[in-house]
């Protein structure tokens, strides 16, 4: 680790978290790089739930690996407990989640990033960014250093002007006990950047000794664990996480306290995250259910806490004691520390390009939830994006854009750039319209040949990932042209009670594959025909894209949703590209527009 003994660089990113972590890896590539931040030993700190992954941010995560990235290696190396979530779904929805070491995730994130001989680590809190009049910039700190980059990556997550809640009491932080980033909102404000307040939350950590853990429901980790890499960690089923709920009791303290949260009071101005509400969010909004499931997360093998998912708050912390006291398990349980929700700035997604990068500032790149996305996955995959293009535009070379046909990471691009988000965005995989040709198993063969063009991976791992899919391919080959009871061996394998081990069991061969290779040719040859369909209808949707939309009356188009008709009337798009990125138009609706327009055709025909 150096202290900045030179003063300019091709990239500079500010923050250590998630996002920043991806962009300083991925830049340094290619690039020299400077990380700045405020102390080393917060980078690659968790400070929300201690796990990676889960539905539709797994499929991030195998992206991020497939793009030589960080996180699914950080977790894999600190993984305490691994399940596969939908598992009994199909391939499309189903979703790896890693439990994570708390404290060990960080340590070998700041070993990885701060030993890195390509990267500077420069301490500091930026203050200013200055234009230097030939297309760089001036990194400015409190104490007045100057420091150059040709680019700028921001990955400020929610430090920008932020407050802390515990009820209805304040003070200036980034989150617990960290110093808030006072001065970045300023400069980006300056240039026209429209910026909103989001707020967002964590639950308690109480102390592990004091929980009843034989009135939990256990949930064991997954037999044979998975992993991002291919390599699960060593210690990847060493711990169970835990299941409990909420009681009538609690659900009706929280009602006679409402007056004590900030949110319900008028104190906090943000918008907070829909899809990760608050508990008292949960009991104010679904009052018909009677409880509500919490998952109990440990923080590491040996620790002192646990975490309490899906209980976050910012009641303050006499009632959160209370609170906690009336879950089942947790009579006697001790807060160590305490729920908290916390108020910072974002920057307006639709003003920067599918590159992360400002139209306001061109050279400076935004990633994280500075963008106003929540989640450690969300954030990493967009420092990635950053990362890469502040490196690729140091160096002069062109852009490059990430499709939202062929990846989770292009529609989460796609979707801040034309959409937006009027809260903490998540990703979904129900966002996502081709979701069983982007599964979190194919992620490497979508996209390692990408990483190889970028530079990011080298030629073993894109070596190792050819010959993956040649041998599945080959065994593709050996079950169509091997026959048991009169059929071939994919035409058993396609029926829905049948396994790759039952079509064995026949007599059929199938020779020298992983466990992730015999997945792969499961999920090839028993969705082989809907692999297909969706295919053709990409082809379809892509020659679509160009179609005109002058004249059509958006009153007559059958099977568009109120919200769709109402928004395409006003904008009145030129066409169905345009009309697809219009917040609010879905999917569906594109798919009734194109059958309209095709009947139109038809008509004007006949």
């Amino acid at each position: 680790m150096t202290s900045g003994s030179r003063d300019s660089w091709n990239v500079l990113v500010i923050g250590g978290g998630h996002a920043g972590l991806e962009a300083a890896w991925a830049a340094a590539k290619s690039a020299r790089v400077a990380l700045l931040i405020g102390n080393p030993a917060t980078v690659g700190r968790m400070p929300c739930n201690p796990a990676v992954g889960g539905p539709g941010k797994s499929q991030l995560v195998f992206e991020i690996q497939a793009l030589g990235g960080l996180m699914g290696r950080l977790a894999d190396d600190t993984a305490i407990h691994t399940r596969v979530l939908n598992a009994s779904k199909g391939p499309a929805v189903q979703s790896l989640r890693v439990q994570n070491e708390r404290d060990a995730y960080a340590q070998r994130a700041q070993d990885v990033i701060l030993g890195h001989p390509g990267i500077d680590i420069l301490r500091g809190e930026a203050a200013d960014l200055e234009s230097d009049g030939r297309g760089g910039w001036w990194v400015i700190t409190t104490d007045g250093r100057r420091f150059h980059a040709r680019s700028v990556v921001i990955a400020a997550g929610t430090f920008m002007r932020a407050v802390t809640w515990y009820g209805r009491q304040s003070r200036p932080e980034g989150r617990q006990g960290e110093p808030p980033a006072r001065f970045l909102s300023a400069p980006l404000a300056r240039a026209g950047h429209t910026l909103k307040r989001y707020k967002t939350g964590t639950p308690p950590r109480v102390r592990a000794d004091s929980v009843r853990f034989s009135d939990l429901l256990e949930i064991p980790a997954d037999p044979q664990p998975r992993g991002f890499t291919g390599r699960p960690g060593p210690r990847a089923s060493e711990s169970p996480t835990w299941q409990t709920h909420t009681t009538p009791t609690t659900h009706a303290l929280i009602q006679a306290n409402l007056h004590e949260s900030p949110m319900y009071a008028g104190d906090i101005e943000g918008l907070g995250p829909r899809y990760c509400p608050s508990i008292e969010d949960k009991v104010v909004r679904f009052a018909h259910h009677d409880r509500h499931l919490l998952f109990v997360e440990p923080d590491g093998i040996q620790t002192s806490e646990v975490y309490l998912q899906g209980f976050s708050s910012s009641l303050p912390p006499h009632l959160q004691d209370g609170l906690v006291r009336t879950l089942p398990g947790f009579e006697q349980a001790v807060i160590q520390r305490y729920a908290y929700a916390v108020e910072y700035d974002v920057v307006e997604s639709t003003e920067l390009t599918l590159n992360m990068e400002s139209r306001r500032l061109p050279g400076v790149f935004t990633a994280g939830q500075i963008n106003g996305t929540s989640g450690y996955e969300e954030a990493a995959a967009q420092g990635l994006v950053a990362g890469v293009a502040a490196a690729r535009r140091a160096e002069g070379l062109e852009e490059v854009t990430f499709p939202r046909e062929s990846s989770y990471l292009g529609v989460l691009l796609d979707e801040l750039v034309f959409k937006g988000s009027q809260e903490p965005y998540r990703m979904m995989t129900s966002r996502v319209e081709h979701r069983l040709l982007v599964r979190q198993d194919n992620a490497d063969e979508r996209l390692t040949p990408y990483a190889v063009q970028l530079g990011l991976v080298g030629e073993q791992q894109a070596s190792a990932v050819t010959a993956k899919y040649m041998r599945v391919a080959a065994a593709t080959r050996q079950l169509e042209t091997q026959r048991a009871q009169g059929q071939t061996g994919d035409a058993w394998l396609r029926r829905p009670e049948f396994s790759l081990e039952d079509v064995e069991a026949l007599g059929i061969q199938v020779d020298g594959l992983t466990d992730e290779e015999r997945e792969a040719l499961q999920i090839r040859v028993k969705y082989a025909g809907y692999i297909e369909r969706t295919e053709r209808q990409l082809r379809a949707e892509a020659h679509a894209q160009g179609l005109s939309l002058e004249g059509v009356d958006y009153s007559r188009v059958a099977a568009l949703s109120n919200e769709a008709r109402e928004t395409l009337a006003r904008l009145q798009p030129q066409t169905v590209a345009q009309a697809g990125r219009i917040s609010g138009v879905r999917h569906a609706d594109i798919s009734a527009l194109l059958v309209h327009l095709k009947e139109q055709r038809v008509s004007r025909e006949t």
